[in-house]
């Protein structure tokens, strides 16, 4: 691998040598549109996105997003817009906010039959192909998975996920872990080399992979999540455990509220050694170095096709991982670590070993997608083009640029997060939001200071809290939005209690939670009837 990374950075260099001057819009009416590949993960990246920018990051080889970052743009500062998988992908796939598309949790996302950027492409001429984990519609989840995000404003706490464990193939040759990821690599690779070498149009090609998500941990019972970080020996030598971090923690007693909830129903809470923690936090990292040789094999091809040098390639993640970070795994919170995403961009017209500060989302992919084909954007898009960041200098630049606010938004309304929540990240700040505003106190951080989150100074500043929090509400009415899904949370889990008839003691007490349920269950259904009281009482308000 090392002699063939090394053949791939000399030929690049010539591969994506900078197009001839002129501004963008000239370029891409004289030259034929480029074809795209987009390539999306699941959970990367952890520790704030600093495997993909910080220059000085020695935790884990990545050398094909290392290629991506020398011979393309990163944006160094890109977000999710719901941290969670279904609500993530809806918004990147119709480049609208979530609480435009009601993608409320992972089984409620975009209409079957909405119209994504793919579709706009490929009514604009370009051949399209996607290829494994798309879930922008819903996603593959449990009755369980379901509850949980229903009742998480009832008054009770249980244990939902399994507890975060490691797993490890004593195999030093073994590198195809993820065996599903690899198929859906070679149907990609085998698409390209049998039908897009083949065609006249430029195409578009999107992969989706599922790691470096944690595998599923069926030890932890009939509902089981996916608490299990699981690789080779292959992939773990590639990590330098010397250069791992353990993350500092509060003390439970300090942690906010609804992190404290979090960290609770994600089975957190508990003792875990300084070895536990950083063996959770190898085996990630060892995962992440699977999901980049996968991205790899697409740029090798691409090569090797010689089709680099037409192709547009992004690389970014439906959201982030906590891997311990703020006593959590998973994502569903606006930490650094589960809110900031990869995105890197390069192909031609794209300037090479460029870094961009500006907050960007993925709801920019949307319309990046369209202005790379020269498609005329919507005008009822919540993101914007991206090439006018990433793009060989131009006339246009500034005069677009501007355009861009200096804001995005994230939100986050399903599992293991007890109130709706709304993050506003700007230049230096990140405000987060609960709820009705009131009812759960907000959180504000000075990432310039505090990259690791550990000082919420909203209570003293109140001058800047006050001032993001009304940023946030000419953005989006949170208070009401909160409400429309306290709503929709009641309706739904009224449906499926009617649904499972008498069989609901039974049902719900055995869910994710039932190692504690079944210890008072009285107790808890009590709870949920005090719940569904409240909502009947209030239709008749």
């Amino acid at each position: 691998m090392p002699m063939l990374l090394l053949w791939v950075s000399v030929v690049a260099a010539s591969a994506l040598a900078a197009p001839a001057p002129g501004t963008d819009r000239q370029r891409r009416r004289a030259a034929p549109a480029p074809n795209v590949v987009l390539v999306v993960s699941d959970s990367f990246v952890s520790t704030d996105g600093r495997l993909t920018f910080h220059p000085g990051s020695q935790v884990v080889k990545l050398p094909f997003i290392n290629f991506m970052k020398t011979y393309g743009t990163s944006f160094l500062n890109a977000y999710t817009n719901s941290p969670i998988c279904c609500p993530s992908r809806a918004a990147m796939w119709s480049g609208l906010f979530t609480h435009l598309t009601e993608s409320w949790n992972n089984f409620k996302g975009l209409d079957p039959n909405y119209t994504t950027w793919m579709d706009v492409m490929e009514e604009h001429g370009y051949e399209t192909q996607k290829f494994g984990k798309l879930d922008y519609t819903s996603g593959h989840h449990s009755i369980s998975n379901r509850v949980e995000a229903w009742t998480r404003d009832v008054a009770f706490l249980l244990r939902q996920e399994g507890r975060p464990v490691v797993n490890l193939i004593p195999n030093k040759a073994k590198e195809r872990v993820m065996e599903a990821d690899w198929r859906n690599t070679d149907r990609a690779i085998n698409w390209l080399r049998k039908e897009a070498i083949n065609y006249t149009k430029p195409f578009v090609l999107y992969l989706g992979l599922n790691l470096p998500h944690p595998y599923p941990s069926p030890s932890s019972g009939e509902n089981f999540g996916s608490s299990t970080f699981h690789t080779s020996l292959f992939w773990l030598k590639k990590v330098s455990h010397d250069a791992i971090k353990i993350p500092k923690w509060l003390p439970l007693s300090e942690m906010h509220p609804v992190d404290y909830y979090s960290s609770y129903t994600k089975n957190c809470t508990g003792k875990f050694t300084d070895k536990e923690i950083k063996n959770i936090r190898a085996f990630y990292y060892a995962m992440c170095a699977e999901t980049d040789a996968m991205l790899g094999e697409i740029i090798l091809t691409l090569h090797q096709l010689d089709l680099l040098q037409k192709t547009i390639v992004i690389y970014t993640s439906d959201h982030g991982e906590l891997a311990m970070e703020h006593r959590q795994f998973y994502k569903m919170s606006m930490y650094e670590a589960s809110a900031h995403v990869p995105l890197l961009i390069m192909g031609p017209g794209i300037k090479a070993n460029q870094q961009v500060s500006n907050v960007v989302s993925l709801v920019d992919i949307y319309p990046t997608m369209l202005d790379i084909a020269g498609i005329p954007l919507p005008q009822n898009l919540s993101g914007y083009s991206l090439l006018p960041l990433s793009s060989e200098p131009s006339k246009n630049k500034r005069k677009v640029k501007n355009l861009r606010p200096p804001w995005i938004l994230s939100e986050y309304h399903g599992c293991n997060v007890n109130a709706s929540t709304y993050m506003l990240r700007t230049n230096q700040w990140k405000y987060i939001a609960y709820s009705d505003g009131v009812s759960v106190l907000p959180q504000l951080f000075d990432l310039s200071l505090d990259p690791e989150e550990l000082n919420n100074i909203a209570a003293k500043f109140p001058e800047i809290t006050y001032s993001l929090d009304q940023k946030l509400r000419s953005i989006i009415n949170y208070p009401k939005v909160s409400a429309s899904v306290h709503r929709y949370n009641k309706e739904q889990f009224i449906m499926w209690k009617q649904s499972i008839g008498q069989n609901y003691s039974n049902v719900i007490a055995n869910l994710r939670w039932h190692q504690e349920w079944l210890k008072n269950p009285e107790k808890y259904e009590n709870a949920i009837n005090q719940w569904l009281k409240t909502h009947i009482a209030s239709q008749f308000e």
